[in-house]
């Protein structure tokens, strides 16, 4: 598995380019279309995951599913596990690639914290459940973020055992 990852929009969002068997998904598309289609030139792009609705995670959103013609988080042919993982965001999923032991976690899980939970749609009881669905993964997989440097399950969990 490849995975690219550009920074978009004012808040810098992670927007991921991953490929794999010649077959690319973009995940977060936080806005700079032509930055992300650029990026994604001479692949075959065949899903656009979202893992919440934030403006800064869907701005270029839009654009990208008409121009691939391809809705958001539906995909063929990858073993992903959507993980419901509310508490920044109500609707706010993780996407679990288990051959890879590999999690997109948007904004609930960054380097050593966790996403925000007092804005509207956001919850701290969520989010500890959230939170503790997500510490019985390996602790091997590795985490990318929708903002921030990559982590690991390893190294986050003596921080988010801080907030159950």
């Amino acid at each position: 598995m490849q995975i690219e990852m550009i920074k978009v929009g004012e808040l810098r969002t992670n927007c991921y380019i991953v490929t794999k068997n010649e077959e690319t998904i973009i995940i977060d598309p936080g806005d700079e279309f032509q930055k992300i289609q650029e990026k994604c030139q001479n692949k075959n792009v065949v899903g656009i995951l979202v893992t919440h609705h934030h403006y800064d995670h869907i701005g270029a959103l839009k654009q990208l599913e008409e121009y691939y013609n391809l809705k958001h988080n539906t995909f063929n042919n990858w073993n992903i596990k959507i993980i419901p993982s509310p508490g920044h965001a109500s609707d706010l999923v993780c996407f679990y690639f288990k051959d890879d032991k590999i999690l997109f976690s948007g904004d609930f899980i960054f380097y050593h914290t966790i996403g925000r939970y007092d804005l509207e749609g956001s919850n701290f009881i969520d989010m500890k459940k959230s939170i503790q669905n997500i510490i019985t993964y390996p602790i091997d997989t590795i985490v990318y973020p929708g903002h921030g440097k990559s982590t690991t399950l390893k190294e986050e969990i003596p921080y988010l055992k801080e907030y159950i």
